[in-house]
């Protein structure tokens, strides 16, 4: 039996730190349209749907709802800047029907439908065999770390081995997060209480916050494209 898979894509007009960086031209389109392309090739996914405060922009730029993309507009009372994400995706989770849901952002240009895919089916494979609830997507770090004193954190500076030798760690990177219903109400967030991690390739890793993260995405982006590994 196949299971309804919703994408939720959530976009607000204003940015703080990169002024409406959602609809800024980035490497040749808007940034939110990289990963809605991206979202759309994956045939698994059923419907994308845009929580927004920003419906006016969107149909500006192209975007009407249709058959897999759904335009919801965000309820006054959970806008602006200091609401928290997962409160977003209780309403959209309350109000769209899905047995599996993919949770990314606009600020994620380069992940790819390859690692989306990926994902899905790793997802689906830990829910069958009860070994998660959810799954959220990492960055794999192994190097040196020191607290803010220069106290060494996962390490003995005086039996020093190679990085490579050292105990991985993992850093959630805001890429992917899949869940479901049950595992969203379980914790009231994208992150059940039996969580797994994917790490996903460095390259796709581009989460967009600051000036500087626009700036390293676009030299990223720029030279993925030169090379042919992706396409606008």
């Amino acid at each position: 039996m196949s299971q309804k898979v919703v994408a939720l894509l959530p976009m607000k007009a204003n940015s703080t730190r990169v002024p409406g960086k959602n609809f800024k031209d980035f490497c040749g389109k808007p940034l939110f349209k990289w990963i809605l392309d991206a979202l759309l090739d994956v045939e698994e996914i059923d419907q994308v749907v845009i929580n927004t405060d920003a419906r006016d922009i969107l149909i500006d730029n192209g975007l009407e709802t249709s058959d897999r993309v759904v335009i919801r507009q965000r309820k006054a009372c959970i806008c602006g800047d200091e609401v928290s994400m997962n409160v977003v995706l209780a309403d959209d989770v309350e109000n769209i029907e899905a047995d599996i849901y993919i949770m990314t952002h606009t600020t994620n240009p380069l992940l790819s439908s390859e690692t989306i895919r990926r994902a899905l089916m790793q997802y689906k494979n830990a829910m069958a065999s009860g070994s998660a609830d959810s799954l959220f997507t990492v960055n794999k770090i192994q190097t040196r770390f020191y607290t803010e004193s220069c106290e060494a954190i996962n390490h003995d500076p005086n039996n020093l081995i190679p990085t490579q030798n050292l105990e991985p760690w993992f850093e959630e990177n805001s890429n992917l997060y899949l869940f479901n219903r049950e595992s969203f109400s379980s914790t009231n967030a994208r992150i059940g209480r039996k969580p797994t991690m994917m790490v996903s390739p460095p390259m796709e890793c581009s989460d967009i916050d600051t000036p500087d993260d626009w700036e390293q995405a676009v030299v990223k982006t720029n030279y993925m494209l030169e090379k042919g590994l992706i396409k606008a």
